[in-house]
């Protein structure tokens, strides 16, 4: 077994609060060292607000859970500093594979456009994002910012107040207490935060049970995504096969209801499961095994009082389609920059109220197509059955019927069209750049559009004038000019038919304003409206 799984990365030490003779106050602590803990402490760091990251654990997860993380996810840890050696490590992949039995219906490109930085997917263990995750927070801490990662501080009660959170943490060396202006829980599934709050999901949960195994061997598949259905090796079920780093292989292999859970993951029962998919004859060593059931549920609100909550502590979806993980990290991009203007006196509480507004748009969008991925994967009647099949016989002849196969509508960004934060657009730019949409990259001269943006709020100016910088009610935006007239895929991107344009984007990369032309009242009211500052109705 990977030794990293064993190895502490931030072990217990007794801190000064446990020893103080009233709690101490923090501005941020976030529950749960995960994924999206770890970004959003990265994040908060990057722009020198205080934040302290507590954690029962003190190493990173057990098996590799989350193992495919999208472009836009890259692009968020570029960001965030630590993209690079997530790809570096990662396997990298843009092509999909279906087959039904043993025969191929169609392959897909998730990315068949050129022009941009990062690849449509990587795979690459939870564990080793984790790893490379704490490694950048510890070189901000090492470097003097505001951040501190507590292994072994379990928070075991959470009491709201009006002006601040106060936490029981339990340690080795006995409970003491903190108090927090903002708490940011990150805690997983199961969070202990959601319970001691007395909140809860709603939603669904399937019944059908899947079966996976992180499989060590030699093998000479493609790096693509294979799915299959009804295959010779696991009848009237699913199979999905993955490569990851370090010669490892995700194999998914549905398993169907009403089954011992516990039974299905001795080895005696796995191992002939996964020769009959590999073959008799080829050698492997099972590095993880764990059952699933698919979930589709999320919390009423994500934000509750100054408790907020991100990635799976807030919502849920089936791991088919990769929206997991990643939807989490989109979480910490929405909401870290927002917490930071209400910390910093830039915006009112209202601002954070968009933080629920559109990432539960985005929690419903990836709840409908984890759904629908359900109802095709395992069909609930004979008749639905009959129907699926005949789209997979007709999607290996005709393209038409390709987008109705859903083994899973594999992770992108939200649009958050109709968002608080949007101006209202205009229709002589492209659709893709729309108010709410994420800012797609582009080449610009040496480097990337996205890798110029910085952490604060651009006016992007394409082949017109605009002055370096907009300064409104405490609001900064500095202006990155381009010119498209030699980069076909940035005219592509943010120009269409027009001649030049002016886009307001926000910290978080999504774009929430644009024109043809500079103009400096409609800029000043579209950069108030990113803030909050005039949108305090719509967020009520």
């Amino acid at each position: 077994m990977t030794r990293i799984f064993e190895t502490p990365l931030y072990p217990y030490t007794h801190v000064p609060d446990q020893d103080a003779v009233a709690p101490v106050r923090h501005k941020v602590v976030v529950i749960g060292a995960g994924p999206v803990g770890l970004a959003a402490a990265i994040d908060l760091a990057q722009r020198d607000i205080p934040v302290l990251v507590v954690d029962d654990n003190d190493r990173v997860s057990f098996g590799s859970r989350a193992i495919c993380f999208a472009k836009r996810s890259l692009e968020i840890l570029d960001r965030l500093g630590c993209g690079q050696p997530m790809v570096d490590r990662g396997v990298v992949w843009n092509t999909g594979k279906v087959f039904l039995d043993d025969a191929q219906v169609f392959a897909f490109d998730l990315l068949p456009e050129d022009g941009h930085r990062r690849p449509a997917f990587i795979n690459l263990q939870q564990y080793h994002l984790e790893y490379h995750m704490v490694e950048r927070l510890q070189a901000l801490a090492a470097a003097g910012k505001p951040v501190e990662l507590r292994g072994r501080h379990r928070v075991h009660a959470i009491g709201q107040h009006e002006d601040h959170v106060r936490l029981e943490i339990e340690t080795p060396d006995g409970p003491y207490s903190l108090e927090a202006d903002w708490v940011i829980a990150c805690d997983g599934a199961n969070s202990p935060t959601r319970r001691m709050l007395g909140l809860d999901f709603v939603g669904r949960v399937f019944e059908d049970n899947f079966l996976i195994a992180d499989v060590v061997m030699e093998a000479d598949f493609p790096t693509e995504r294979w799915f299959w259905f009804d295959p010779p090796f696991n009848r009237g079920q699913s199979a999905l096969l993955h490569r990851q780093p370090d010669n490892v292989w995700r194999i998914d292999l549905q398993l169907g209801r009403d089954i011992d859970k516990e039974a299905e993951k001795a080895p005696e029962r796995v191992i002939p499961r996964l020769k009959a998919m590999l073959g008799e004859d080829v050698a492997f060593e099972l590095e993880w095994v764990s059952i699933y059931t698919f979930q589709c549920r999320r919390m009423e609100r994500f934000r509750h009082g100054r408790v907020i909550f991100a990635g799976d502590a807030a919502h849920q979806v089936s791991p088919f389609g990769a929206r997991g993980a990643n939807s989490g990290l989109h979480d910490a991009d929405n909401l870290c920059w927002k917490l930071a203007h209400v910390l910093e006196g830039r915006a009112p509480e209202a601002l954070l109220d968009s933080y629920n507004w559109e990432r539960v748009w985005g929690a419903d969008e990836n709840i409908l197509n984890s759904t629908r991925s359900t109802e095709v994967i395992t069909p609930k009647s004979e008749a639905s059955r009959l129907f699926r099949d005949a789209v997979l016989d007709l999607a290996a002849h005709h393209a038409f019927a390709r987008p109705m196969v859903n083994s899973g509508r594999l992770s992108v960004p939200c649009t958050y069209d109709d968002g608080p934060l949007n101006t209202d657009d205009t229709t002589a730019l492209p659709a893709r750049t729309r108010p709410g949409a994420p800012a797609p990259d582009a080449p610009l001269g040496e480097g990337w559009l996205l890798g110029a943006l910085g952490q604060g709020f651009t006016i992007l100016a394409i082949d017109t004038d605009a002055p370096e910088r907009v300064i409104e009610a405490g609001l900064e935006a500095r202006t990155l000019r381009a010119s498209a007239r030699d980069n076909p895929h940035l005219a592509a991107r943010y120009l269409g038919e027009a001649g030049s344009a002016v886009y307001l984007i926000r910290p978080d990369q999504h774009v929430a304003a644009r024109w043809e032309r500079f103009d400096a009242p409609a800029l000043r009211a579209a950069l108030r409206r990113a803030a909050a500052l005039s949108t305090q109705e719509a967020l009520a």
